[in-house]
């Protein structure tokens, strides 16, 4: 299901792909509806502009995605934004600044003589 929305929306818009990405799908074990997973590359308002365009999509998206995948039940489409990117970009940030300060100190000249006092 994940693999033929990803497809169908980079086919059908391209250009609106470019800002998020489908991270993955949860079906429902009776399989009548879906939690879309998405990703967003930008600000809050490009979340915002995203969460329109799948809330004005989802029955289109649904029907497509219902020729190719052959289920019991097409299921209902519920899209919510995931942010775990979005976090572990935000935790590489950190790492990366921790590490900065790390070189900045051990390369100052007080870390060179330990004879100095602070």
């Amino acid at each position: 299901v994940k693999r033929e929305i990803a497809s169908y929306l980079s086919r059908k818009y391209r250009s609106e792909t470019v800002r998020w990405t489908i991270t993955s799908v949860n079906v429902s074990p009776d399989l009548r509806n879906a939690t879309v997973a998405y990703s967003v590359i930008g600000d809050d308002l490009q979340a915002r502009l995203a969460q329109k365009f799948f809330n004005r999509h989802a029955g289109e998206i649904r029907k497509e995605v219902s020729r190719y995948v052959i289920l019991k039940y097409s299921p209902h489409l519920q899209f919510v934004r995931d942010f775990g990117i979005e976090r572990g970009n935000r935790v590489m940030e950190i790492l990366d600044e921790l590490e900065e300060d790390d070189k900045n100190r051990n390369s100052s000249p007080e870390s060179a003589d330990p004879n100095t006092e602070t």
